[in-house]
């Protein structure tokens, strides 16, 4: 392994969760949240599987949020070892306010507005319990961002990416060890909530200002993974050659891992860090703006997009991911 060597790390590239149902998600994150469509496909794992990607207006890393549908999937079973919430970033405690009213408007499942770690945050779920929520912060630079304008939602409220993730887990050395000499993350604080030590990480090197807060657990039952859950998070670099210095580090440490996967419009690496977790590194994604879907159509009426390797192959999966159990 080449020492001295470090990835050119941009923060969190995405979040990958499992729904049970993708219509329904996607009026949630689309409709309801006023998240922009970048991509609807499929899992390229599992071809009967849709994949669909949210983002801000231009789709970049640090913004994107995707679903895969696990039709007839038992749902989560909570747990430590897992990746617990997502916290998409909002401009100000103004706009904190402002989704709290507009999630009691669509009955979605809220719990109000709370303080955590000095700061009001607004903790929700979508339709399958997925963990959700919204932080503000006080030193985000505005002028960088690119939130999508929704029709309905001012954009001084809109969602600008994603913020925090919550990560439970037994053994926190382990995991932040991980984050710091891999990612660039550094810790900045530490919190108790609940009798629960959790270690707070930062990404500076980003206009979004990532973190990650890492619960120690060691009393829970291991997580089973589910409708529901969090499949894993992607953490972004600037190409194909930081993973390539990431695949030397992770043969060097003997990490599980799938190697470089070339998806076409992103090339990435997966592996499991110490207690199990996903995580997946990722390179920005190739494409541009105006190929995006047609915003504020409905889901059956937007077409699949299939790199040019599955082409062939788009009467039967377009038949497979709408079969219905």
């Amino acid at each position: 392994m080449k020492r001295g060597v470090n990835m050119k790390n941009t923060g969190l590239h995405h979040v990958s969760v499992l729904s049970g149902d993708i219509r329904k998600a996607y009026y949630f994150y689309h409709n309801i949240l006023g998240m922009k469509l970048i991509l609807k496909t499929v899992n390229q794992d599992d071809r009967n599987m849709y994949h669909l990607f949210f983002g801000d207006d231009t789709g970049r890393g640090g913004t994107e949020f995707t679903v895969f549908e696990m039709k007839g999937t038992r749902n989560k079973k909570f747990g430590t070892n897992s990746i617990e919430r997502t916290m998409f970033l909002v401009p100000s405690e103004e706009a904190i306010h402002f989704w709290e009213k507009r999630l009691t408007e669509y009955n979605v499942l809220h719990y109000g507005i709370e303080v955590y770690n000095g700061k009001k945050i607004l903790r929700f779920e979508d339709e399958d319990g997925q963990n959700l929520g919204f932080v503000y912060r006080e030193n985000i630079d505005l002028s960088k961002m690119n939130p999508y304008n929704a029709p309905d939602i001012p954009e001084k409220y809109s969602i600008l990416g994603i913020g925090d993730i919550y990560i439970r887990v037994r053994y926190t050395e382990a995991t932040e060890k991980i984050i710091e000499n891999y990612f660039g993350f550094s810790k900045y604080s530490e919190i108790v909530e609940n009798n629960r030590k959790i270690s707070l990480f930062r990404f500076d090197g980003s206009p979004f200002r990532h973190e990650i807060h890492i619960i120690e657990d060691r009393k829970a039952p291991l997580q089973e993974l589910g409708v529901g859950g969090i499949h894993h998070i992607s953490f972004g670099v600037e190409d194909i050659s930081d993973l390539k210095i990431l695949q030397e580090k992770l043969e060097y440490r003997n990490f599980q891992n799938l190697g470089i996967v070339d998806r076409e419009f992103i090339t990435s690496s997966y592996f499991r860090e110490a207690n199990d977790n996903l995580f997946e590194v990722a390179t920005p994604l190739l494409k541009d703006r105006k190929e995006f879907p047609e915003q504020n159509k409905d889901f059956d009426e937007i077409p699949l997009f299939l790199p040019e390797f599955l082409e062939k192959e788009r009467k039967e999966i377009e038949v497979n991911v709408n079969y219905k159990f």
